[in-house]
């Protein structure tokens, strides 16, 4: 009778500290989760961590930046070096040619991203041509990326 008494009280406190081993074992998951570093929002509503290429113009495709190689990426700003392959539309989009150019990236600014507002994204995005550019087009162009 000692032996069943003695067995009962141990099933009986494991209970409550296998939940409360669970809970504390959960709750670095949840503050890393918080703590994750943004993410880039691509033209699908995908969420892309480091990508190696990035379409710009989402509607037809001229302009995307290609072998990205990212040396930061944290909580406040990414940064990277790649291409911006442009299409020149001569003599017309579909008939033209893309050129790439050399560029520095920057994302920052991040906001919780309304869609899962657990996930954080950079909100712009700036482009630094380094050896040419587009006629026309400034050194640096800043964009707003979607929300």
């Amino acid at each position: 009778m000692r032996a069943a008494v003695t067995l009962c009280a141990a099933a009986a406190l494991a209970v409550p500290l296998g939940t409360a081993s669970a809970a504390l074992s959960a709750e670095p998951a949840a503050s890393t989760q918080q703590t994750r570093d943004p993410v880039l929002v691509d033209c699908s509503w995908q969420p892309e961590v480091r990508p190696e290429a990035f379409l710009l113009a989402c509607g037809d495709g001229n302009s995307r930046l290609v072998s990205l190689h990212w040396f930061r990426w944290d909580a406040n700003a990414a940064v990277g070096r790649g291409s911006n392959a442009i299409n020149d539309c001569d003599p017309y989009c579909a008939a033209g040619t893309f050129h790439s150019y050399p560029v520095t990236v920057r994302l920052d600014q991040p906001r919780v991203w309304e869609k899962d507002p657990g996930e954080r994204h950079y909100t712009r995005m700036t482009l630094t041509y380094t050896d040419g550019r587009p006629d026309g087009a400034p050194r640096v162009v800043t964009y707003s990326l979607w929300a």
